[in-house]
């Protein structure tokens, strides 16, 4: 039985695992390597699956490919750590994907950026409480790109039983603060979730643990999972001087490596899974694969990486 939000609000914790999505050569769906990268990941201590997300290539899926890797995910956990499924686009197509998600078995949901508008306050209560109120589960709000949630909204999205917590992939840690603030005062007591939602998240994990923000996506995790829990250990033991070292030394040259080519976010981390030596496949278009020196970079830096370890 999948997780109540009650209880899948108590299990979040860990590291947090984003699985790329993996596509056979003929570009279709594998979920037979897609199992076999949650497995691994899994097995290296992962504290939740966060299937069919960004790094998974959500928009890229169509209802039923969406389905079938959730399943899977569902499948290959057997139950040992929750599994959150992405849920986008606009409201009549996200509430789709909202059963499609039900049906496969996930435990919660992750509500992403509605598509292309850019909506008011009002407009953005309305579309998250609307994805709430059509399910039991538990339903995380992902605050990026044209979902800029001020402190208020997130505080009456917090009053909906079912809505557990609230992703920033904003960075702004003024807005982040007055957030926390509004949902503490309004709701005294609450345990409200907030996750660090940045593109390589280690980066900022020291500002947002000031926050008292400790939940983070590691998009790290899928190819050096050694790696991002050294980091994980570190940020959260209060391990500055470790965290540092990793920082100068891989995090902050994966994020200028990243930053050489769009879509890297996605399409180097898939590179990445590959050089670790799982076949997941390439990137379905929009996205275009990293050039090949680039990747080469990335194995050179993993590498570097480990040797500080």
């Amino acid at each position: 039985m999948p997780d109540t939000p009650d209880r899948l609000r108590s299990r979040l914790d860990g590291l947090l695992f984003f699985p790329v999505t993996a596509f056979a050569p003929d570009g279709s769906l594998d979920t037979t390597a897609f199992r076999a990268h949650v497995r691994a990941r899994l097995d290296a201590g992962a504290g939740a699956v966060f299937a069919a997300c960004g790094t998974g290539e959500y928009h890229a899926l169509d209802l039923d490919e969406y389905e079938a890797v959730v399943a899977a995910a569902v499948a290959e956990t057997a139950g040992a750590v929750p599994v959150v499924a992405g849920v986008g686009h606009g409201t009549a197509l996200a509430l789709d994907f909202l059963r499609r998600a039900e049906r496969a078995g996930a435990d919660g949901v992750l509500a992403l950026p509605p598509y292309l508008v850019k909506p008011s306050q009002q407009g953005l209560l309305r579309h998250y409480t609307d994805l709430a109120r059509a399910t039991d589960l538990g339903v995380i709000v992902y605050a990026r790109d044209n979902a800029v949630l001020e402190p208020d909204t997130v505080a009456a999205l917090a009053a909906l039983d079912n809505v557990i917590g609230l992703k920033d992939g904003i960075g702004d840690l003024d807005l982040l603060q007055r957030v926390i603030s509004a949902v503490r005062t309004t709701h005294p007591g609450l345990d409200f979730r907030y996750f660090n939602g940045l593109p390589t998240a280690e980066l900022t994990g020291l500002a947002y643990r000031g926050l008292g923000v400790t939940l983070y996506s590691s998009a790290v995790f899928c190819f050096a999972p050694d790696l991002a829990l050294a980091f994980h250990k570190a940020v959260n033991g209060g391990d500055d001087a470790g965290a540092n070292r990793l920082l100068d030394g891989f995090f902050r040259p994966l994020v200028e490596l990243r930053n050489q080519g769009r879509g890297y976010a996605v399409s180097l981390v898939k590179a990445g899974v590959r050089l670790d030596g799982l076949d997941v496949g390439t990137v379905r278009s929009p996205l275009t694969e990293p050039a090949p020196e680039h990747v080469d970079a990335l194995a050179e830096l993993v590498a570097r990486g480990r040797a500080l370890l």
